[in-house]
């Protein structure tokens, strides 16, 4: 499981560092792919392997479905960290984010969100501003 919120530098070469507690279960290589909300997702290849097959067993006559396996699946980038943990970004993958110097890297249960910092603190002021809005909605889902 991934929680947490922890802030990094991309270096010249595009590589990030991964949180030390998260490294065990990246070991092995992650999947970074386009996100939602202008960020990254991160994921360990065993619930890569899982979202993989949901998307590629999405009904191809649903547009929703095609744009939304493409938006995740070509877009999707298998990457091995190095032995400090580090990950290299594909230019793309930055670009989709907005990536520049200082990113935040935040665990959301099954999956890994990098964000420029500066979007992530925005969209986290609006959240926590919102936070009895979100929270009403959600209860009909029994959160």
């Amino acid at each position: 499981m991934f929680i947490g919120e922890y802030s990094y530098t991309i270096d010249d070469k595009g590589r990030i560092a991964t949180p030390p507690k998260y490294r065990g279960e990246l070991h092995e290589g992650v999947v970074v792919t386009r996100g939602l909300d202008d960020c990254l997702f991160m994921y360990g290849k065993k619930e890569w392997d899982v979202i993989a097959e949901k998307l590629g067993n999405m009904p191809t006559t649903d547009k929703s479905a095609r744009d939304y396996a493409r938006l995740m699946l070509a877009g999707a980038m298998d990457i091995v960290p190095d032995k400090t943990g580090r990950i290299v970004l594909p230019q793309y993958l930055r670009d989709f984010a907005h990536l520049k110097k200082d990113i935040v890297v935040a665990g959301l249960y099954n999956r890994i969100e990098i964000w420029d910092e500066s979007a992530w603190k925005k969209y986290e002021a609006n959240i926590e501003k919102n936070s009895s809005d979100i929270a009403d909605k959600l209860s009909s889902l029994g959160v």
